[in-house]
């Protein structure tokens, strides 16, 4: 396995042109996607052919540095979701979106917080990152909860995007939070 990094429990990879069917699985389970879908699967041919390759893309655009990982146990090896760190498609490189989708036999386990912990140590100590942010629904405490645990700060509430107005809770909009490397390092 190619690592990108690893923590005390997990292990980030880049993702390969093989890996569809690890995203196929993680998408179509309505409890993962309750927040960004409204629990509708994602369908099969969307994921492979255009979320995979946008991802690949994005290794190439970012030179490996920045984008979407595969996050898996290092104990088992079992695959357990992903993890995000990039910037907008043309936003600055220095300003990156921190983000998480894992399956539910992941949840409450710690992982996002380690996983995310980490991302924010690699963007602020090897990758010249200024500033991380992340987005979530107001309703999705679980999420917010993180966010909190990595000492990022509510900056703003933001509107629900009219493709997710169908989602229970949209009706609350959504929250951003960011951290600095300033407030990182202290």
């Amino acid at each position: 396995m190619d690592t990108y990094l690893e923590t005390e429990r997990l292990a980030l990879r880049r993702f390969t042109a093989d890996d569809a069917d690890l995203l196929i699985e993680l998408d179509s389970d309505p409890a993962v996607m309750r927040y960004l879908t409204g629990g509708n699967p994602t369908a099969p041919e969307i994921v492979r052919e255009r979320h995979l390759p946008n991802i690949l893309a994005g290794y190439e655009k970012w030179g490996g540095d920045l984008g979407l990982f595969a996050a898996h146990e290092k104990d088992s090896g079992a695959f357990i979701g992903w993890f995000i760190l990039r910037p907008e498609p043309e936003g600055p490189l220095d300003e990156v979106e921190l983000g998480y989708r894992l399956r539910q036999a992941a949840w409450g386990r710690g992982y996002a917080t380690e996983g995310s912990r980490a991302l924010l140590g690699k963007a602020f100590t090897e990758l010249d990152v200024r500033m991380v942010w992340a987005e979530t629904m107001s309703v999705n405490h679980g999420s917010r909860n993180i966010m909190k645990k990595l000492d990022m700060t509510l900056v703003d509430a933001i509107p629900t995007p009219s493709d997710m107005e169908m989602i229970e809770g949209s009706e609350h909009g959504g929250v951003r939070y960011e951290i600095t490397k300033e407030q990182w390092e202290q």
